[in-house]
């Protein structure tokens, strides 16, 4: 099937030394020996890992943004390797990912068994302690165990002769997907320090599930073809909305896109409603989540490791200026209905929407905000 158009009215951005970063990543990501495959090497090589972390944290210092474009690096290949392409058990990936769980809790000393990934994510965990406060490394290992639980329940559901329900894949799919430990990695990024008080609130809680959701859907539409080819995989939003509503593959994927750009519609408007109550460090992260979701899809729109699936010479219609449905009303997904429960309904819509910007250094003298004292943020909701 040919991809559907994104809506995603964030203005796109990316960080000036984008390269540097990428060559610095897959330098790295090569002396891991992560892989002993030529071809997938290859692969990974061209993925553009400093183009994601470019564009989806536009705003960052070069060291740990360089630090992200490894985590990237290492999880794009841990999920090649142990997940969806190698038929993975829940029972293995319990042994694994428990084991990199604990690797990442206590650090040091180094196992002398450590496989790659392990050995890789124990590299990364010590060095980010150089760019992080003790908070943000418990926010980010915290992270780091939401997304290996879901790598084990996504294994599951992938050696079950069925497909699992939309609520279960909604649920398992935000998780497994990654997210989790990037959005815990903005802060860090951008040199500010969000407090635990706002990232418990249920609207920031909310937003910063719908930022995992919308990627997650995001990369179903756009990487359906290359799964399916690759590993024969149709662990996706549109087969499982297929599955459940007993219709056709297209029929599925304009609902499934309905129902994203519903999200997206949500994460806009209880955003803008959550704004005048941030103060600076709450306002860069809201910024930071629609930057990544925005950054992603730039990144996806040019990424190597999906155009080939399409066979088409064709140029792909990414961007729709307005969404396919725009209701306020709840999905009927439970494991996510409650991200609605926060909107307040009679909150009045903008007539004209206001461009998000990106974190700006603080000027001299001003409070420092955390890690790096770049906490400055002149963010506006999009």
């Amino acid at each position: 099937m040919e991809i559907l158009p994104f809506y995603c009215p964030i203005p796109p951005a990316v960080h000036p030394r984008v390269r540097e970063i990428d060559d610095a990543a897959v330098e790295w990501m090569l002396q891991q020996d992560l892989d002993t495959s030529l071809h997938q090497q290859e692969r990974l090589i061209h993925c553009d890992f400093g183009g994601l972390t470019a564009r989806t944290m536009p705003y960052g210092r070069t060291a740990p943004l360089t630090v992200v474009a490894k985590l990237h690096a290492v999880l794009f290949s841990l999920d090649d390797a142990l997940c969806d392409e190698s038929g993975a058990t829940a029972h293995g990936l319990a042994h694994a990912t428990s084991r990199i769980t604990r690797v990442l809790e206590a650090p040091s000393p180094p196992w002398p068994d450590d496989a790659p990934h392990a050995a890789a994510l124990r590299a990364i965990r010590l060095e980010l302690a150089d760019h992080a406060t003790p908070s943000q490394l418990r926010h980010w290992t915290d992270a780091m165990r939401t997304y290996l639980s879901g790598l084990v329940w996504e294994a599951a559901c992938r050696r079950d002769r069925a497909l699992p329900s939309l609520n279960d894949y909604a649920a398992m799919w935000m998780r497994a997907i990654g997210m989790a430990p990037s959005t815990a990695l903005m802060d860090i990024a951008g040199g500010y320090e969000v407090s635990d008080g706002d990232l418990d609130r249920p609207e920031v809680r909310a937003l910063t599930e719908m930022t995992w959701t919308l990627v997650a859907w995001d990369n179903d539409f756009y990487s359906r073809n290359k799964e399916i080819q690759r590993a024969g995989d149709n662990l996706n939003l549109i087969d499982v909305l297929a599955r459940e509503r007993d219709c056709e593959p297209a029929r599925a994927q304009e609902e499934a896109m309905a129902m994203r750009d519903r999200v997206m519609t949500l994460f806009l408007r209880l955003r803008e409603q959550l704004w005048s109550q941030a103060g600076v460090e709450l306002r860069c992260y809201l910024v930071a989540l629609g930057q990544f979701i925005r950054g992603h899809l730039d990144w996806a729109s040019s990424c190597a490791r999906y155009a080939d699936p399409y066979g088409t010479s064709a140029t792909v219609q990414w961007w729709k200026p307005a969404p396919s449905d725009d209701s306020l009303a709840p999905l009927p997904v439970p494991s996510i209905a409650w991200w609605w429960d926060h909107l307040d309904t009679t909150y009045p819509r903008r007539s004209q929407r206001l461009n998000d910007r990106h974190h700006e250094p603080r000027r001299p003298g001003a409070r420092p905000g955390g890690a790096g004292g770049m906490a400055g943020c002149s963010g506006r909701s999009g």
